[in-house]
Parts: C-alpha cells; sequence; structure tokens
C-alpha cells in the first residue's frame, strides 16, 4: 500500500489513476506526470517514454495495475513506472484502489432493511422501500460527497445509516416525535445524490446535479415514486418537506427551513454527522496533542486532538 512505501521497493499493484498530465523532455520526448491512488493514499508518479497505447491508459478515473519502483525525488516519495495494465472488470473491488466506510456492504444493508423495517406506516414503508430498491447498486456504493464528509466508497450509506442510529435515539428521547416520519427522512434526505454525484470513482457533480442539486432530486424522486404506487396527500408532502429543508437554511441550499418537529430534528442530525465525520477525517492526520488543519466546513477551525 502506498503508506508504506519505501525507497527501492517494488510498487506494483492496483491504483485508481488521479490525475495526469502531459509533458516533454528537454530531448523533446513524451512523458506522463501521474498521481497514483490507493485506498491508504495517493503518491505521485512518472512514466517515461509515453506511447500510444499509454494515452489510454492513463486516463483520469481509470484503474490500471502497475509495474514499477519506488524512488525519491527532491525527498519525497514518488513511483517510476515501468508498464501499466488498464483493468476493465465491471465487478472489480473498489475498495483495492479507493478509501472506504469501515463498514461491510453486508453491514450496512442489513442496517438499512432493519430501519426500513421499523417504519410502520404503510405509505411511508413502501415509498422509502420502493426507492432504496431501485437505486440500491448506486446506494451501496456512493459517496455521500465530493469532498469534506463521507467522501468514499459506501459513503452515503454509511452516512445514511449513521443518521438512523441517532433517529431511533432522539425519537425515544423526545416525546411527539412521529417515528416513521423521521426514519423515513433518514433513509431517503439524500438519496438525490445518486442523481447528483458521478459515482465513487473521481467524483464530480454531474449536469443533473450543478443545475437542480440533490434536494429537489430526492423529493421530486419521492413524488414520482409516490404517484407511481398511487399514494397521495399529507403523507407524501411532508416526506418531501424533510428533504427539501434538511440543509437547515436558506443560504445552506434549503428552498425551504424546518417547518415540522421532525424535519428540525432531521436537519441537526444531518449537520453533526457530517460535522463529526469531516473532524474525524482530520483527526486522520493529527497527532494526539496537537491541534488539526483548518476545517472549512466547521468555519475555518482548528481542532484539538486528545
Amino acid at each position: 500500500m502506498i503508506k508504506d512505501f519505501k525507497v527501492g521497493e517494488p510498487a506494483d499493484g492496483y491504483y485508481l489513476v488521479k490525475a495526469c498530465s502531459k509533458a516533454t523532455t528537454a530531448s523533446g520526448s513524451t512523458y506522463f506526470n501521474i498521481t497514483l491512488q490507493d485506498s491508504s493514499g495517493t503518491i505521485d508518479a512518472k512514466k517515461w517514454n509515453v506511447n500510444e497505447v499509454d494515452n489510454d491508459i492513463f486516463k483520469l478515473g481509470n484503474i490500471v495495475y502497475i509495474y514499477g519502483e519506488v524512488t525519491e525525488f527532491k525527498e519525497k516519495l514518488q513511483v517510476r513506472i515501468t508498464d501499466a495494465n488498464l483493468i476493465e472488470d465491471k465487478n472489480f473491488d473498489l475498495t483495492k484502489v479507493l478509501p472506504a466506510s469501515k463498514f461491510s456492504e453486508n453491514e450496512l444493508k442489513e442496517k438499512v432493511n432493519y430501519y426500513i423495517s421499523t417504519i410502520k406506516n404503510t405509505s411511508f414503508n413502501l415509498i422509502v422501500k420502493t426507492i432504496i430498491k431501485e437505486y440500491k447498486d448506486s446506494f451501496l456504493t456512493y459517496p455521500a460527497a465530493v469532498r469534506n464528509h463521507h467522501d468514499y466508497v459506501r459513503g452515503l450509506i454509511d452516512h445514511t445509516v449513521s443518521m438512523c442510529e441517532v433517529a431511533e435515539f432522539v425519537s425515544k428521547h423526545y416525546e411527539g416525535v412521529n417515528y416513521d416520519l423521521l426514519m423515513s427522512g433518514c433513509l431517503l434526505h439524500d438519496i438525490g445524490k445518486i442523481v447528483e454525484l458521478s459515482g465513487p470513482i473521481a467524483t464530480q457533480y454531474t449536469f443533473e446535479g450543478n443545475l437542480l442539486g440533490h434536494l429537489y432530486i430526492g423529493a421530486n424522486l419521492v413524488a414520482l415514486t409516490a404517484e407511481k404506487l398511487g399514494i397521495s396527500g399529507k403523507e407524501v408532502t411532508l416526506l418531501q418537506h424533510l428533504i427539501l429543508s434538511h440543509h437547515g437554511k436558506l443560504e445552506f441550499g434549503s428552498p425551504v427551513t424546518p417547518a415540522t418537529r421532525e424535519a428540525l430534528l432531521l436537519s441537526m442530525i444531518d449537520d453533526m454527522d457530517a460535522k463529526m465525520k469531516a473532524l474525524d477525517k482530520a483527526f486522520e492526520q493529527t497527532e494526539t496533542g496537537e491541534f488539526s488543519e483548518k476545517i472549512f466546513s466547521l468555519d475555518s477551525k482548528s481542532f484539538y486532538k486528545d
């Protein structure tokens, strides 16, 4: 793994092409400056004597098998690539080249199924079950963001499950909470990200994501699914409201602000879970007894790790 590399060791293995740019030597020959990534981190690499095949292999987002050696340049490790093969297996395990949730796909899937089963309201249960079943492949693999929080393989479902766990406690702690509505909101609040984002590899915002955003996409998906199932009325509107208002404030992207107890709770649970994950991410690079780098999503503050 990249984090364990030492000078002189072979660098053979699977990687994601995180970046690649073409350059020319003083003698006029072409080479590539490449950034490789595996689940432990990234490293700069060089591919000298580039040929036509290399142009197809070293494209952004490609998964490749590299043959090479760990070298050092200006006191920084890098990889000298001698050869490479493009991996085109659709069933390739992305966790070999990308950071992933610490929970397995089966663990997260079982938890989602459990929380769906606890929703007793027939309309909510059917809407949630139908949407998640239809988009299960994306829901199981997508990140929850391009950066900042839960930006890894299975990040979306990881974030969703974490929120469900908090909601389960909160709904018991505070009187008057509609559990079925709150749990349905947790399970579907970010479902629009399966359209807003391009996927777990080289994640970017899609055309629809840039123009519509995941709040509208998710709320519209609820409306379309409810219509298909023959469900209408107050419950559909309440669930849409939770999705549309879960960013809490207009300036944070919500077209409406929370106007029910469940919508307010959902927005706070979402905000808390995202911020704690952003803090966890910063603390991974922070020594005990030191302050973290400034965290943009936490008002650009540094936090002490004890």
